[in-house]
């Protein structure tokens, strides 16, 4: 190639994660000579024969870039919102590079497809030698056998668009994905800027690819204006002329390609950006160089409702109002994470055609907008509280009940008492659950007696997002312990505070979905991975991870199911449906538990209405089960609703917590009976 950097590289209509596809369309090494017209010497299917070993010789600098991969997957995955448990196609696959990196990024449901079967081959060997569980097919990308509506995302990457001679195969192509697209489903194309390559490209290039292979090409804009045209000849310095091929792909400018995504019927059509590429050889980029990145979602599909339908379709999703400062975010206000966390979550809830959502997040008008068009049903996301005042989470509960308007999720007893620490250790403690040892400070108590067991967690009684725990809250002398007490009682006067002793063992979270008397979903248990955490840095979830991206406590933990003998889990379980009960929890709650250095486990929290966005440890436990966020989102609606249908029916008492027991299957995990149907994303949690 040239050092110009604007070499055409091109893919097949049916092939690969890459860029030129520049093997002999004819399958014959013979030359023709310098051509005037390159158009007319153009096959009709040059990309029938292109993807082979020697597109991977030419093309190895991109298409076969570890980093160049990365960037991509990860720029779909930011893009998309992808879970873990979405079924993703990778259409034009080739050799496999962004479906293989997708699930060494842990997803789990990939399917890969590409024309060429040297490449699917080759792609097949990969993941086999790397362990990885990828299903490739060869396939024709305008009419591949896959089922209809079975996949949350189809990617076309690495400018895999455009091959064919018509622009109505193109459209096919679209079609096609459609087809196999889950209503709302997303759509991810990576493709030549054409108007940015019309004005760059180079009529000639050159380059040596190593030692002993060399890159001839010559490259037009057809006669309509519509193609870029490409001719490339490889030279061996000791065999001569390996290669002779002519290719081509059609230049679609921003707007145009937009319009045929709308004339298939794909919406929300966004621009991600442009999307460039590195060549290790520093060399020519091609079609490569300049790319944008779109997504578009399919169109909503009609299906049908379940023959019981939920008995309140019609949900009013209630949230913090972004308008309005709030103390405990990041800055005391709505950070981007948080309104992703939004977005993700009404991405998600359209994925249940049974529901019809409307939002309300304005507490000026709330009381007002409530009185004047009542709700069938609130699905009660306001964890903020009240005017973002988390001393008024309670609140929300309240002024629905006044109204008589069904809701999800605790009522204000349950928030009130639970925001009350020490007031759940009491409970706790005698119902026989243990708790860490702690001692109840008051801070306008000068005589108070400090406790002397160390290590120590300082943390405020009240509250909850870990407001007030710090690295910092782990205290090991009695100057360390006064120094944060002195910080609290400035950061957040008068509040009183808990003394523990520092549970440093392995810390679980038990997350149940239901209600007493119809049984409970119980997920499966989360643990908490802080291996990864910086040397030095107290091992606890405090604040940081919670609303600092920056923050080595948001990249560096992770969450994994809890590797627990079957007693140990059945025992916190149990604690966790004592608790949810006792405490009067409704619909879905967390709870918290750590080991002591001894290896006893004792409760850390309890969290009725715990976080619901798509990356907290709610929505993680429910992936671990093969769920995906909306999934889960439809449970919590679920158990809600029929604990209100229930009530309303004379069965259980208005917390609908009856006398009934929890059902239980076969593996001693209590269980709810699912809604009639169910499938095969914050106001904001900004991390787990």
């Amino acid at each position: 190639m040239s050092t110009s950097g604007t070499t055409t590289r091109t893919q097949g209509p049916h092939s690969s994660n890459g860029s030129s596809k520049r093997q002999a369309a004819n399958g014959s090494s013979r030359t023709i000579g310098p051509v005037h017209d390159l158009e007319r010497h153009l096959p009709q299917d040059w990309w029938r024969r292109l993807f082979n070993s020697i597109y991977l010789k030419t093309d190895g600098d991109v298409v076969e870039n570890d980093a160049n991969t990365r960037r991509e997957v990860e720029l779909l995955v930011r893009s998309v919102g992808l879970e873990p448990n979405d079924r993703i196609l990778d259409l034009c696959c080739g050799q496999g590079r962004h479906s293989l990196e997708l699930a060494r990024q842990g997803f789990q449901h990939v399917t890969g497809v590409d024309r060429s079967r040297y490449l699917v081959r080759l792609a097949r060997r990969r993941a086999k030698s790397q362990g990885l569980s990828v299903a490739f097919h060869e396939g024709d990308a305008r009419r591949f056998r896959l089922p209809a509506n079975s996949f949350h995302c189809v990617a076309l990457m690495g400018n895999s668009f455009g091959y064919f001679e018509r622009e109505e195969d193109d459209r096919r192509v679209l079609e096609s994905i459609k087809r196999v697209l889950r209503s709302s489903g997303t759509l991810a194309l990576d493709l030549v800027d054409g108007d940015w390559m019309r004005t760059h490209f180079e009529p000639r290039s050159w380059e040596w690819i190593d030692q002993n292979h060399l890159v001839c090409r010559e490259r037009s804009v057809s006669a309509d204006g519509t193609r870029m045209i490409s001719r490339e000849v490889v030279v061996h310095c000791e065999r001569g002329v390996i290669v002779d091929q002519f290719y081509a792909e059609r230049l679609y400018a921003k707007q145009q390609i937009c319009d045929l995504l709308e004339q298939v019927g794909f919406r929300a059509i966004r621009d991600h950006g442009a999307l460039l590429a590195e060549s290790v050889r520093n060399q020519d980029l091609g079609m490569m160089a300049h790319r944008m990145f779109l997504t578009a979602q399919a169109p909503v599909r009609t299906v049908a409702v379940a023959k019981s339908a939920p008995p309140f379709p019609e949900v009013t999703v209630l949230l913090g109002d972004p308008r309005l400062p709030d103390g405990v975010k990041r800055g005391g206000q709505f950070n981007p994470e948080d309104f992703e966390t939004i977005e993700r979550m009404k991405r998600a809830l359209p994925e249940m055609p049974e529901y019809r959502f409307r939002f309300l997040d304005n507490h000026a008008s709330l009381i007002a907008d409530l009185r004047s068009n009542p709700p069938q049903f609130v699905l009660n996301l306001c964890d903020e509280g009240y005017d973002n005042d988390a001393f008024q989470e309670l609140h929300v509960p309240a002024i629905l009940e006044m109204l008589n308007i069904p809701y999800s999720g605790a009522g204000p007893a349950c928030l009130g008492f639970c925001y009350n620490k020490a007031f759940v250790r009491a409970i706790a403690r005698a119902i026989d659950v243990p708790t860490p040892l702690e001692t109840y400070f008051d801070p306008d108590d000068q005589s108070a007696t400090l406790p002397s067991v160390f290590p120590a967690l300082v943390k405020p009684n009240y509250g909850d997002s870990s407001l007030g725990i710090t690295k910092d809250a782990v205290v090991h002398t009695p100057e360390q312990l006064i120094q944060y007490l002195d910080k609290l009682r400035n950061e957040l006067p008068g509040r009183p505070v808990l003394i523990q002793e520092f549970l440093s063992g392995a810390e679980y979270s038990v997350g149940i979905v239901g209600n007493p008397g119809s049984g409970y979903h119980v997920l499966p248990v989360l643990e908490v991975d802080y291996s990864g955490l910086d040397e030095g840095l107290p091992w606890i979830l405090g604040y940081e991870s919670k609303w600092d991206p920056t923050s080595p406590y948001w990249t560096q933990i992770k969450y994994q199911e809890a590797d627990l003998h079957e007693e140990q889990k059945r025992r916190l379980i149990d604690r966790s449906i004592l608790l949810f009960e006792r405490l009067e929890c409704r619909d879905y709650a967390r709870f918290d538990f750590r080991a002591d250095a001894s290896g006893k486990i004792k409760l850390l929290e309890a969290n009725p209405n715990p976080g619901w966005c798509w990356d907290g440890k709610f929505n993680y436990m429910a992936g671990f089960e093969g769920l995906r966020y909306a999934d889960l989102l439809r449970m919590i609606i679920s158990a809600a609703q029929d604990r209100i249908t229930a009530r309303q029916n004379g069965h259980g008492n208005g917390n609908g917590n009856g006398n009934g027991h929890a059902n239980t299957n076969g593996n001693g995990h209590a269980t709810k009976p699912q809604p009639a149907q169910q499938p095969a994303e914050p106001a904001t949690c900004a991390a787990p």
